[in-house]
């Protein structure tokens, strides 16, 4: 078996990628592991290394060094290879995927990576080849997510900080716009402030809009939110990211499903991940395509 690491140096805060490969050297000479390191140069390096190894044939380990945009990445070019199993070795921002495990911290020991445990995973699909393992979304927390990148390297401001700022700076450019949306043979033709489809429970540095979603049941989790107005903001946006959308039916929707088709008056941002593609008439649905993908031993996935 070979073990693959691909490092985003742009993830975090500040480019670790020297010390980390320094790290990786060490662990895999002192275990023998048949390895190598790739590091991202720019976007699409991390999907680039992933669709090399799988089409390679041979058995990879790949660990993706980075965020969540980096694991997106990595999963957009091992999505459906029988052959490769994929890991997070997190040092993100927000970390949100290995959230839906009971402890997210031993993603962080490789040593405990060695000798995992595996899972067939659930993908999002949108297009052709673009993926995502936790959360599609369409609005302004596509807006906001996609926008974190560029206050992330401000002094004093980590990952829910860059988050917050973000949060602010698009609250103040505009809140709702006009959607038309296909779910479970219904059309809703209305002002949204955002679409969340959700496989995984975490993401924007800890908001669980649907705490039920789990990557490994066969089905998506779609909360609509209405129009609201700024002042309603503060008073929903709690709720939201807490999972209690029930607490407010005439705001936000629910609905179980494996597609959704959001129809836009104008290109919107979509956030897979973190990750931005645009679109004015988008399908979101389950993909066909699984991910191998495998965690230390022991732990429990989607526990609420």
């Amino acid at each position: 078996m070979k073990h693959l690491f691909i490092i985003n140096p742009a993830a975090g805060k500040h480019d670790g990628s020297a010390a980390l490969s320094a790290s990786i050297h060490e662990f895999g000479k002192q275990h023998g592991l048949d390895y190598a390191i790739r590091i991202s140069r720019k976007s699409g390096d991390c999907t680039a290394a992933a669709r090399e190894a799988a089409e390679t044939g041979e058995e990879y380990r790949v660990y993706a060094c980075g965020g969540d945009g980096t694991l997106n990445e990595v999963i957009c070019g091992a999505a459906g290879a029988s052959n490769l199993a994929v890991t997070h070795y997190p040092c993100g921002s927000g970390n949100d995927f290995v959230k839906n495990f009971s402890d997210p911290k031993a993603f962080s020991d490789m040593e405990r990576l060695l000798d995992p445990e595996e899972a067939l995973l659930d993908l999002i699909q949108v297009g052709e080849n673009d993926f995502s393992l936790s959360i599609c979304s369409i609005g302004i927390d596509a807006r906001i997510g996609t926008s974190i990148q560029r206050y992330k390297h401000l002094p004093l401001v980590g990952g829910n900080g860059a988050y917050n700022l973000s949060t602010v700076v698009n609250l103040i450019k505009g809140i709702h716009r006009h959607y038309v949306v296909e779910v479970n043979g219904k059309t809703v033709d209305d002002r949204f402030t955002l679409v969340c489809v959700c496989n995984g429970r975490f993401y924007g540095g800890g908001y669980e809009p649907v705490p039920e979603a789990r990557p490994d049941d066969g089905k998506l989790e779609v909360l609509l939110v209405k129009k609201v107005s700024r002042l309603q903001v503060a008073k929903i946006i709690g709720k939201y990211k807490a999972g209690r959308f029930a607490e407010m039916p005439t705001i936000f929707s629910h609905f179980t499903t494996d597609r959704v088709r959001i129809r836009c008056d104008r290109e919107e941002v979509i956030n897979l991940d973190g990750e931005a593609r645009w679109s004015k008439d988008v399908i979101i649905r389950l993909a066909e395509r699984k991910l191998r993908f495998f965690y230390p031993k022991g732990l429990r996935l989607g526990t609420v």
